[in-house]
């Protein structure tokens, strides 16, 4: 079935009023169907959280750890448990120990706009001028 081609419409008895009803697909006997007006009271009820019915990582509590700062010995909370033989951060510590990005590129590898090219000397065709271009 295309996009603008017309449904076949099936004819049902609304399974809560009784009303008879149009709808889109052959019913079947073992499931009720609801008309327009009934189907929105058997919607299943989302859950709190994302709109996926689940609990969102975005809204739950994370659970914190109490921490030593490795720099400057204050007493921080952490979204991890900290291993004894790693170094924790606080807030304010943590900043100097990030790697320091290359300018230009946020992933911190080289990226393939600054890169430097190897140039070739080639005859302009127009011109007959020598110029350098990076392709032989």
């Amino acid at each position: 079935m295309s996009f603008g081609e017309e449904r076949e419409m099936h004819t049902a008895t609304c399974g809560d009023c009784g009303n008879e009803c149009q709808v889109p697909f052959k019913p079947k006997e073992d499931r009720p169907v609801y008309c327009r007006e009934c189907f929105p009271n058997h919607r299943p009820q989302r859950r709190s959280g994302d709109r996926f019915g689940g609990r969102s990582r975005f809204n739950r509590q994370r659970e914190m750890h109490t921490a030593t700062c490795g720099d400057c010995g204050n007493e921080c909370q952490v979204p991890f448990k900290p291993k004894e033989d790693r170094p924790v951060y606080c807030r304010e510590c943590f900043p100097n120990h990030r790697p320091q990005r290359r300018s230009g590129d946020r992933f911190g590898g080289r990226s393939r706009f600054n890169r430097q090219r190897e140039m070739h000397t080639a005859t302009c065709g127009d011109c007959g001028n020598e110029c350098q271009v990076p392709f032989k």
